[in-house]
């Protein structure tokens, strides 16, 4: 008979990120190691320096043109539900729904499937892959936002505010995922408005546009742009974002979730790209898990919240040298 008793330690966390032993892999690891599965390609869920790189095909685009020394040979794509295994550990990725690329993944191991979710939101997003649901025995996921006082408003509705200025907007934003998906939403509900990108968003939005599923509409800035007409968005990263307290006549906000962000801007902008508390358990009642693990910020409230209904803890962590 196959054994379907959970593993408390199928996925620890150590000094490198998360590890499984029983197929001797990391998942999203912060350091070099030798085999890396990694969720998707922003930067505190992808490093350079692995041996051997598991992820999909734009995740691994992303980090080519992050990572320019890295080895093109330890690559190792993979398509979303394609099974493979590392040891004897099944694995396959399923869409995440958080960027262009990024992935849950699916670990199956003696019978019982475990899910790593990485960062992933239900919200619409025609930028990149729709979430894919699974059921799993064990679910492993982030709890970003997992507090019922945090709700995620409407993205088409906030986008809208643009639309109450003529004034031009510098907007703040992370430049991989959160970029292309306002300038995508800009392009289709803030018609009037034209759309202008940093020189390190660029790129980025180049590789959506050979690789993603919508076409976005956009120029590249130059110093005279804010300083002359109306109706333009100038989309940085927040280290530009967060030096130019000073600048006149523009229109400062930042897109995000946190409502720590909004507070010094002229005009808040709630868009997010990690679940909410109502989202995360909409999500957890479709992969109806045996227990859940927790990643990523504080699950104190998910454990109150499913007591005696689902085992809910932190996931392990131990020390380990490799």
């Amino acid at each position: 008979m196959v054994n379907k008793d959970i593993l408390e330690d199928f996925i620890i966390e150590d000094e490198f990120g998360f590890y499984c032993a029983y197929g001797d892999f990391y998942i999203d690891p912060k350091y070099p190691v030798t085999t890396a599965v990694i969720s998707h390609a922003h930067g505190d869920h992808a490093v350079p320096g692995h041996a051997y790189i598991f992820a999909t095909a734009p995740t691994a685009a992303f980090m080519q043109y992050r990572f320019v020394q890295q080895p093109i040979k330890s690559y190792h794509i993979k398509q979303f539900k394609e099974k493979f295994y590392i040891g004897e550990v099944e694995i396959e990725f399923i869409p995440a729904g958080h960027i262009l690329g990024s992935a849950q993944i699916v670990m199956t191991y003696r019978g019982v499937r475990y899910l790593y979710t990485g960062d992933y939101k239900l919200q619409e997003d025609r930028t990149c892959e729709p979430i894919g649901y699974m059921q799993a025995d064990v679910l492993i996921t982030e709890t970003t936002f997992a507090n019922p006082e945090i709700v995620h408003p409407d993205p088409v509705e906030e986008i809208k505010k643009l639309n109450t200025t003529s004034l031009n907007i510098m907007l703040g934003c992370y430049s991989l995922g959160k970029a292309q998906r306002l300038t995508y939403l800009i392009n289709i509900h803030c018609p009037d408005k034209k759309v202008y990108t940093h020189h390190s968003i660029t790129p980025i939005h180049r590789l959506y546009n050979s690789l993603g599923f919508v076409k976005l509409n956009y120029e590249i800035y130059n110093r005279k742009i804010l300083k002359e007409g109306q109706h333009k968005v100038y989309l940085v990263p927040p280290i530009a974002f967060n030096s130019y307290f000073r600048a006149k006549n523009i229109v400062r906000v930042f897109a995000s979730g946190w409502e720590r962000l909004q507070h010094a801007n002229d005009m808040s902008l709630y868009i997010s790209d990690h679940i909410d508390w109502r989202e995360l358990n909409i999500y957890i009642s479709k992969v109806q898990p045996r227990e859940i693990w927790t990643v990523h910020g504080d699950g104190s409230l998910l454990k109150e919240h499913y007591a005696d209904k689902i085992i809910v803890r932190n996931i392990f962590k131990k020390k380990r040298s490799v």
